[in-house]
């Protein structure tokens, strides 16, 4: 199965992928209230999962992201954490401090997979809204309508 996105996603809007980024921090500030911090990043991740189908989100999780070179398919064995409404990547982290490569790592998933929007989540923080998240936006995103 082709993971790549052709485009983007028709009936996606910026205003509607921005409530979407809204609903899905919403999510891991609900899984964090219940679970703390401190635990591995695979555990955070179960229970978002589980979050975002409690919310009514779809959403897949450990995809492959596919990596194509000069028109072959590498199977560089990529993983992108969570991908919500096929439209928006999130990473999931429970680190001291996000670093370059995190951001790095989003907005590339982000190219390959053609979604316009990225949130890297970092569990290991006090305050999920204020010091763990931080959202990306690409081209993708620049060509999408407003409403």
């Amino acid at each position: 199965m082709n993971l790549q996105m052709e485009g983007n996603k028709p009936g996606i809007t910026k205003k509607k992928l921005d409530e979407l980024t809204y609903k899905v921090i919403g999510a891991a500030i609900e899984v964090q209230k219940h679970m703390g911090i401190g635990l591995l990043e695979g555990t955070y991740q179960k229970c978002f999962e589980q979050e975002l189908k409690l919310q009514g989100l779809r959403s897949r999780t450990e995809l492959v992201v596919p990596v194509i070179y000069k028109g072959v398919d590498i199977m560089a064995d990529l993983r992108c954490d969570v991908l919500v409404e096929e439209c928006l990547v999130v990473e999931l982290k429970t680190v001291e401090k996000i670093l370059p490569i995190h951001r790095a790592q989003l907005m590339s998933y982000m190219t390959l997979l053609k979604a316009p929007k990225g949130i890297l989540i970092n569990f290991n923080s006090l305050n999920i809204f204020q010091l763990g998240q931080e959202t990306f936006v690409n081209d993708f995103y620049k060509d999408l309508p407003g409403e």
